[in-house]
């Protein structure tokens, strides 16, 4: 039924979708690890739910936002990104009903709730293990040691371990390069737990990436994992390594309006307002916003044109077509195109179409 898309629609495989839940709830199991996936890639109650089919019980959100949203069936939330004290009033609201898990970092945020906290809440000390984007230096065992100490009178802060992204995998396009990122956070986060677990028995190293989790073997010191985005994987995720075309669980379908064989263009109906602005590399030194993947009845499952999306505006897309290629677009037609970056296209499109035509609401 999705070849009958008449705009710009996510095109969701749910059978790989679900393989790919069931694929890393077997590998936080094989490696005795706690797994609270990262729900902001896909950002839906209902696919929330095929998580909980294979055990699921505790789960990450990007927001207080998101948690409002997935708290009527998730009571065990952690929310992945440093506390903004203006939501403090929400806070206090989750915190009555749900096991609610917040990060720190800043001093001036821990006075702020020791006064405001109304019910208990867990919290993660946010460790920059080489991202640079935020977190505390795994060095700096004076501001972790001053964090605790404010920290020990508050009956409502509850130390719950340290937590870290190894978002600096995202740069790899090698197996290599993802495992020696990963190995260099893994021994920083190793040394935290070694310093405080006499005093912490009961602390947690909470690790996540899609790339590190997908690839690695050894969590040595890491308790619990939080990837988000092998849900679904993307065109990145495959540059990366992380996952085979097949494991790409979303594809964007957008209608051909317009051919420019002069200029070597075809011009689609879906910009940057579908995809996102997100970008890679290629090896010629061209942007790459998405790539044209071969279309079958049921799905899609290789790559055989070297069609990409090169251009995007508002509305617009452009691909770059080899001259050879040309003649297989037509206008009117279908493309498939896999997304570079998922997170933000499905947060733009708000809505996924499964392969036999059923509608997926996000929040």
């Amino acid at each position: 039924m999705w070849n009958q898309v008449k705009q710009p629609t996510l095109l969701l495989d749910e059978q790989k979708c679900k393989a790919n839940i069931k694929k890393m709830f077997a590998k936080a199991q094989k490696y005795n690890l706690q797994f609270r996936p990262h729900f902001k890639t896909h950002q839906s109650l209902e696919i929330g739910r095929w998580f909980k089919e294979v055990g699921v019980e505790k789960i990450t959100v990007s927001s207080l936002q998101m948690a409002k949203y997935f708290a009527p069936e998730w009571k065990d939330m952690t929310v992945a990104f440093p506390v903004n004290i203006l939501e403090i009033d929400t806070i206090n609201e989750l915190s009555k009903d749900i096991q609610l898990n917040i990060l720190l970092e800043s001093l001036d945020a821990i006075y702020f709730l020791k006064e405001k906290l109304e019910n208990s809440v867990g919290f993660f000390i946010k460790i920059d293990v080489g991202t640079q984007r935020t977190g505390i230096q795994a060095e700096n065992i004076d501001l972790v040691d001053e964090i605790l100490k404010t920290c020990q009178d508050s009956e409502n802060l509850n130390f719950k371990g340290f937590l870290a992204h190894t978002g600096h995998t995202y740069s790899c396009q090698s197996k290599e390069c993802v495992l020696k990122a990963h190995q260099g956070s893994q021994k920083l986060l190793q040394a935290l737990k070694a310093h405080y677990q006499s005093h912490f028995p009961d602390l947690i190293i909470s690790y996540g990436d899609t790339p590190s989790c997908s690839l690695s073997d050894d969590f040595s010191g890491i308790d619990e994992i939080r990837p988000g985005n092998f849900v679904f994987y993307d065109w990145m995720q495959y540059q990366i390594g992380s996952c085979a075309i097949d494991e790409i669980a979303v594809a964007m379908a957008c209608p051909v309006v317009t051919l420019h064989p002069e200029r070597k263009e075809v011009v689609l109906y879906g910009g940057a307002v579908h995809f996102s602005k997100d970008f890679i590399i290629g090896d010629l030194g061209t942007q790459n916003f998405g790539q044209v993947i071969d279309k079958t009845n049921t799905n899609w499952n290789s790559i055989s044109r070297k069609a990409y999306l090169k251009k995007l505006s508002q509305e617009h897309g452009i691909l770059s077509v080899p001259d050879e290629e040309m003649d297989e677009y037509k206008v009117g037609e279908l493309v498939l195109i896999l997304p570079i970056h998922s997170c933000l296209t499905a947060n733009l499109m708000q809505q996924y179409q499964t392969l036999d035509g059923k509608e997926i609401q996000i929040m």
